[in-house]
């Protein structure tokens, strides 16, 4: 399901899609306490422009990412597209260089439709060793850095390490966590549509 939290049609000049998985979905919480749709709030409160897509999904990989970007693309036709995926390909250890590949096309494909691409960082457990871990880490810098696209750290730097503010799984962010992804994004968002969108 995608989820559009849309501005008046007057002030809804920029459209941002979010294609990630669980950590944006909202899993294990209701829509209204995801970080997504608070944020779109607080921009409603700021009176920003931005509209968000919020086209993430559960469980999602990058290569289902990728198979959905072109119709979400044609569909919502952002000005600019949040990547946050990749956790669920770490996880089962799928070979890095595929998961390059796949995050390669993404940004290749925003790219051709004049879309700004903002690459997120991501992490994963160690589970397949230091080797395989410092691979998948190292290759959203590179890639952001090779394709001159925005590159935000990611947004569970501060709170995984933090059994308070995630679920029992110990993956995904709880509810009390949700604004403080809110208020990590918020000023990158805005400093994006200062420096970026607005040129």
């Amino acid at each position: 399901m995608v989820l559009i939290f849309s501005l008046s049609l007057q002030a809804a000049t920029q459209k941002l899609l979010i294609l990630g998985d669980s950590l944006s979905a909202g899993y294990g919480m209701q829509q209204q306490q995801g970080w997504v749709y608070l944020l779109q709030q607080q921009l409603l409160e700021k009176q920003s422009h931005w509209q968000i897509v919020n086209a993430s999904i559960s469980g999602e990989t990058t290569a289902g990412g990728l198979a959905r970007l072109p119709d979400l693309m044609a569909k919502h036709q952002p000005q600019a597209v949040l990547i946050e995926l990749g956790g669920n390909d770490g996880l089962r250890g799928f070979p890095t260089r595929q998961i390059e590949k796949n995050l390669q096309s993404m940004i290749t494909e925003v790219q051709n439709n004049s879309a700004q691409a903002i690459l997120m960082q991501i992490r994963i457990p160690p589970n397949y060793g230091p080797r395989y871990t410092k691979q998948f880490i190292a290759l959203y810098p590179a890639l952001a850095e090779r394709n001159r696209v925005v590159y935000w750290p990611f947004f569970m730097d501060n709170i995984a390490t933090n059994s308070d503010l995630m679920q029992p799984d110990g993956i995904h962010p709880n509810m009390q966590a949700q604004p403080i992804i809110r208020d990590f994004i918020s000023p990158l968002l805005l400093q994006l549509q200062a420096n970026t969108l607005k040129k």
